[in-house]
């Protein structure tokens, strides 16, 4: 059971490295989110959006868990700071 868990994690975190995420985001993102590949990829991808607009990566870290990935209340956020 331990090891099918494991190695779902490795696939997932294989997934998300071939969408062109660094990998200690990707682990990172992995361990926030309780090895949800969903959640882990929504909040990369929000995360590679933001820092394209200029935000600091950990602001946008920091709003992203409080908004839960939820993009236009973290941008809103963001824009206040």
């Amino acid at each position: 059971c331990l090891l099918l868990q494991f190695l779902s994690y490795l696939r997932a975190c294989d997934r998300l490295l071939k969408q062109g995420y660094e990998e200690g985001q990707v682990e990172e993102a992995m361990e926030m989110f309780q090895y949800s590949e969903k959640k882990a990829a929504e909040f990369l991808h929000l995360l590679a959006q933001f820092n394209d607009m200029g935000f600091q990566q950990n602001e946008i870290k920091e709003v992203l868990l409080l908004c839960g990935n939820q993009r236009e209340k973290a941008l809103e956020e963001l824009m206040m700071k």
